[in-house]
């Protein structure tokens, strides 16, 4: 209902109905109320409701498979890959590249990352989680250095593009994007899900997982690649949101507890909530000003992580 163009709860249930084969209930009186409603704020909300619960659930994952509430999908290094693939193409397409491009290489570039990482981490069979972060701070290096370096050959159109992608955005949510989105949000969702009882068990540690019957390699190859694609697939559209991966599913758990059969869920259904929130904020605050979406998630996350961080060393490295 908020924005330039005003529409009213009225008009946009009538406009809902409309759509759904029941012509009830009014339409929205401004000229351009239908266009506002169906190409710009109905893509955008449910973007946002998307990308919030894959980042959410992709965060749930990685501290449940690493043992750790400080763990985010970003130490896979999923972020600075798809950031290296954005900017990657801003560079060499110039004005003429377009968002779809954009956001495919930003999706590859995640993936091509993440299993980078995995395959960088693997030794003897099997992977340690110890060495699985400390490749993925190399890689988010190695990644920081190629953005930087694309950062000083671009342009200053490009530029500027590269550094407003990274602040993260919905404001170029499509129909389209959620087409492509949408899909895998549900699908890794979904295998998330399958996975519940085994993170759980993972909890145990790994030796009595094993004792318990858990493949502890292969879940957490799965676990991985899951986490891979549903960040992905939400930064190729938005840019880089930090700290929702982080915050959220650590908050669910303060309040629900560690097991994982609420709390996949609960953290997609949080995750959902507070970017749409989030966004809801970045479009109103200012009068006619779209405000970065990562620089609201971080100026919010950063000191709930200090914070966190705090807290998780005062009870010397256990679950909060």
């Amino acid at each position: 209902m908020t924005g330039q163009v005003p529409v009213s709860p009225a008009e946009v249930l009538g406009s809902l109905a409309h759509h759904l084969g029941v012509p009830v209930g009014p339409l929205p009186a401004h000229p351009q109320g239908e266009n506002t409603l169906w190409i710009v704020r109905f893509p955008r909300v449910v973007l946002a409701l998307v990308v919030g619960a894959s980042l959410a659930c992709a965060g749930a994952l990685m501290q449940g498979v690493f043992g750790n509430p400080l763990a985010e999908p970003g130490v896979i290094g999923v972020s600075a890959g798809a950031a290296v693939g954005a900017a990657a193409v801003i560079v060499t397409g110039g004005a003429l590249v377009s968002g779809t491009w954009i956001a495919a290489a930003a999706f590859a570039g995640g993936l091509v990352t993440t299993a980078l990482v995995y395959v960088l981490a693997r030794a003897n069979g099997r992977t340690e989680v110890v060495t699985l972060v400390l490749t993925g701070i190399a890689i988010n290096a190695f990644a920081g250095g190629l953005l930087a370096f694309f950062l000083f050959v671009a342009d200053s159109a490009a530029r500027e593009q590269i550094v407003f992608w990274q602040l993260g955005s919905l404001g170029a949510a499509t129909w389209d994007a959620v087409a492509v989105a949408l899909p895998i949000a549900v699908v890794g969702i979904a295998a998330a899900m399958l996975m519940r009882g085994r993170l759980d068990l993972l909890a145990l540690g790994e030796r009595a997982a094993r004792h318990l019957g858990v493949d502890v390699e292969r879940l957490r190859i799965v676990a991985i690649a899951v986490v891979a694609l549903l960040v992905s697939a939400g930064v190729a559209f938005t840019g880089i949101i930090a700290f929702v991966g982080l915050v959220v599913p650590h908050l669910v758990r303060m309040a629900l507890g560690p097991s994982h059969r609420t709390l996949i869920p609960v953290s997609a259904l949080a995750g959902a909530t507070l970017l749409l929130a989030a966004d809801l904020f970045a479009r109103t605050a200012v009068e006619n000003v779209d405000l970065p979406l990562g620089m609201i998630t971080s100026l919010v996350g950063g000191p709930f992580f200090f914070w966190l961080l705090r807290r998780t060393r005062a009870r010397q490295g256990g679950w909060a």
